[in-house]
C-alpha cells in the first residue's frame, strides 16, 4: 500500500504568521493530484507547535512506526525534519536502520528552461518562476500548468462594459504569478472540491492587475475572460484557473477604447496559443 504523509497548514504558518506563507499546492489540489498517481492513504498532519517540537527520533516514533510500519520510505535528498529542521535525510537513513524500513532518496529532478539552460527543480525555484510570470517554466518544473483556484467574486463589471465579460476569483493562500496577462484555460464547478477533479478544459485569456487605466489605487484583480461561447452566470461557481503562457505585462491605456482594442489582441494570440484545444489530463 502506498501512504503519502504531508502538513496542513504550511509550517511557516505557524512558526512566523505574520509572513502569511502562500503555497504553490493547495490542499484539495494535491488530493486530486495525489488521486491520479493511486495513493491509497493520505496522511495530513496538523502542523502545530507540539509537532513542531518533536526531535526527529520522536518523530520517527510517533509517525512512522507506530502509525504507519512502512517497509519503504521515498524522501527528495534535501529533506530536513524535527525541531529547528534538526534532522536530514542521512538522519532519516539512520532512523530508519534502527528502525527496520529503508529509506529511497530521490534526487532533485533537472529540467530545460526556456533560456535553453538546465535547472533543478526545488520550491524556491518554482515560486521565482511565478513571481516573475515565468508560467511555462514554472510548468515545465511542475510537470503541469499552474493553477489557482478560488470561488468568483463580484468585480467592477468593466471587462463586461468593454466587450470582455469576466469573472473574478480570490484564491486561498496561494502563490499568485505576476501580473500581467496570460493565455490559459479554467474548470468550473460548484465547490472547491469538485473542481479540482479534472475536468472540461475551457479556453480563457487570465489578467492579474489592477485596472491602471481606471485609476491608479485599485485592489488587484485575477479574472478569467472565456474564450468560447458564453457559458452563463458564474456567480458564486468555483474556477480552476491554469496558466499556459504569458501574453504581456499590465499597462496603462490613454482610452477605454485603446484598452479594448488591447484586449481583442490578446484574445485572439491566446485563441492561437491554445488552438487545436486544450488538453485533457
Amino acid at each position: 500500500e502506498l501512504v503519502v504523509m504531508t502538513f496542513d497548514p504550511h509550517p511557516v504558518a505557524i512558526l512566523h504568521s505574520q509572513k502569511n506563507p502562500r503555497v504553490l499546492t493547495p490542499l484539495e489540489l494535491k488530493k486530486h493530484l495525489l488521486a491520479e498517481f493511486r495513493v491509497d492513504y493520505l496522511l495530513v498532519l496538523k502542523t502545530t507547535l507540539e509537532l513542531l517540537s518533536l526531535s526527529p527520533q520522536d518523530f520517527v516514533q510517533r509517525f512512522l512506526v507506530k502509525n504507519i510500519q512502512p517497509s519503504v520510505v521515498v524522501e527528495g535528498e534535501s529533506f530536513n525534519f524535527g525541531y529547528r529542521r534538526s534532522g536530514s535525510i542521512h538522519t532519516l537513513q539512520e532512523l530508519g536502520a534502527e528502525e527496520g524500513f529503508l529509506v529511497s532518496v530521490i534526487g532533485a529532478r533537472e529540467v530545460k528552461l526556456s533560456t535553453g539552460q538546465t535547472a533543478k527543480v526545488s520550491s524556491t525555484m518554482i515560486r521565482n518562476m511565478l513571481e516573475g510570470g515565468r508560467v511555462a517554466d514554472a510548468a515545465a518544473a511542475l510537470g503541469r500548468a499552474y493553477r489557482l483556484i478560488g470561488q468568483v467574486v463580484p468585480g467592477h463589471a468593466r471587462g463586461k462594459q468593454l466587450g470582455f465579460p469576466t469573472a473574478n476569483i480570490e484564491p486561498s493562500q496561494q502563490i499568485i504569478p505576476a501580473e500581467g496577462v496570460y493565455a490559459g484555460c479554467v474548470q468550473i464547478g460548484d465547490s472547491e472540491e469538485e473542481v479540482c477533479p479534472t475536468k472540461e478544459k475551457i479556453p480563457a485569456a487570465l489578467s492579474i492587475g489592477r485596472a491602471e487605466t481606471f485609476g491608479s489605487d485599485n485592489p488587484q484583480a485575477i479574472e478569467a475572460h472565456i474564450l468560447t461561447d458564453d457559458i452563463g452566470d458564474l456567480h458564486r461557481k468555483w474556477l480552476a484557473m491554469d496558466f499556459i503562457k504569458r501574453l504581456r505585462s499590465q499597462k496603462r491605456f490613454q482610452t477605454e477604447t485603446e484598452l479594448a482594442a488591447q484586449i481583442a489582441n490578446d484574445c485572439e494570440k491566446a485563441k492561437q496559443i491554445l488552438k487545436g484545444g486544450v488538453e485533457k489530463d
